[in-house]
């Protein structure tokens, strides 16, 4: 289905390239493939408009053309400006995919591609951190009417939702696939527990061995870090605001400390809460000479870079994604990434492996909301349990993988609550 909308990209002379990328993800996404499939065969979206605001790489742009085959005329922008590829932008263009998006553009640019990619007038939605929401609720609240429902990728995004929500403001339903099962149990814990250790140690060329990682949150994002990062020999120090998550570290074996005591020790630091000023310049006055921050959580806020710069005399760009910082005394900060999403902004993103469980939820939750928008009203809705199970199974046979199945006996024992002898 070819597009009639003009696409603002960078250069489309990459389109080879981006298709290169585009075709490896494909060949290691099977899930995503059969749904595929069947969206070609029954067409959920045939006459619709989707707008889609991910991290514009290779898996996303596949994710794209499933729901293209699915009959949609689909529009498509980057929800983070270094994760953008613009080699898989200038491919989507030759595949009839409406793409406003580049690499690195400046904040007005940035929220001018956003808004552009609203003004196709979509009725459905898939949203990464809640940018999309946020602007059709604000800035562009004349194209709420033609909105039906969407889908939300992340923790962040999910947070925003259910304030918005909570106060009344929230005008359609969205499905919130970082909830489901098959997304935070794999996608957030191995999906980036092996992607921020990518990104890291293909921007600094560093031994992580016998060095100590700070992960600043235990949640199912910092559980994979902090495991991989054990994997990878290091001495695992994890910070937290929640007693029972800072409980469940210990017990993994993890060394727990408030922030002002992990400071000292730290020679790796990765933020992965969500929140704003996990590192302040009261964290960094304490860090040692060459401590490396990076950031895994969705915005550049988690790491107080303003801070930082008020605190430094000099400031230089030492490696691609490594900024030194040069505090008055003589001690040398690092950053990666600008502080933004190490994984995608210095790598390439979770495995396709799994982001083929994540986007397969995409895909089914926006059929899903597509025929169920007006019996879900207004709120956000988790993922139904059979969409999650489907998922699950379907990656399983792709895998070769068989499992049992209960008899209609042991079945009538789970139920019954009497003969438990």
């Amino acid at each position: 289905m070819k597009t009639t909308l003009s696409s603002i990209i960078r250069d489309p002379s990459l389109a080879p390239e981006g298709k290169l990328k585009i075709d490896w993800v494909e060949a290691h996404m099977p899930v995503l493939n059969r749904i595929r499939e069947q969206f070609a065969k029954d067409l959920p979206f045939k006459g619709l408009k989707v707008a889609i605001s991910l991290h514009l790489e290779a898996k996303t742009a596949y994710l794209a053309k499933v729901v293209q085959a699915g009959g949609a005329e689909v529009a498509i922008t980057g929800s983070n400006p270094l994760s953008t590829q613009d080699d898989v932008c200038a491919a989507l263009v030759e595949d009839g995919i409406a793409v406003f998006a580049k690499y690195n553009p400046s904040p007005e640019e940035y929220h001018g591609l956003l808004e552009r990619t609203l003004e196709t007038k979509p009725d459905l939605i898939i949203d990464d951190g809640g940018d999309l929401v946020t602007m059709l609720h604000t800035t562009r609240r004349d194209l709420l009417p033609g909105i039906r429902g969407g889908a939300e990728e992340t923790t962040t995004g999910i947070l925003r939702l259910k304030a918005m929500e909570k106060d009344g403001s929230l005008q359609f339903p969205m499905v919130a696939v970082n909830d489901a099962f098959c997304k935070y149990l794999f996608d957030n814990r191995y999906g980036t527990g092996q992607s921020v250790w990518d990104g890291i140690n293909r921007t600094t060329n560093l031994v992580v061995a016998g060095k100590t990682v700070v992960v600043n949150g235990y949640g199912w994002c910092g559980k994979g870090v902090a495991l991989r990062a054990k994997g990878l020999g290091a001495n695992v120090v994890v910070t937290e605001v929640d007693a029972i998550k800072a409980v469940e570290a210990y017990m993994d074996g993890f060394t727990v400390l408030s922030m002002e005591e992990a400071a000292k020790v730290g020679e790796f630091f990765v933020t992965v809460t969500g929140n704003k000023d996990v590192i302040t310049g009261a964290h960094i006055a304490q860090m040692k000479d060459g401590a490396i921050l990076s950031n895994a959580g969705h915005f550049d806020v988690e790491v107080n870079l303003v801070e930082l710069e008020a605190m430094s005399v000099s400031r230089r760009t030492v490696r691609r994604n490594i900024e030194e910082y040069r505090l008055k005394d003589g001690r040398k900060i690092y950053v990666l990434a600008e502080g933004r999403l190490v994984n995608l902004a210095a790598g390439d993103g979770h495995p396709a492996e799994i982001m083929d469980m994540t986007f397969a939820l995409q895909a089914l939750s926006l059929r899903y909301v597509n025929e169920n928008y007006e019996s879900i009203g207004k709120q956000v809705v988790k993922v139904p349990y059979a969409l999650d199970e489907q998922v699950a199974r379907s990656k399983l046979e792709s895998l070769g993988i068989s499992i049992d199945t209960l008899s209609e006996e042991q079945k009538s024992y789970l139920d019954s609550w009497a003969g438990h002898e």
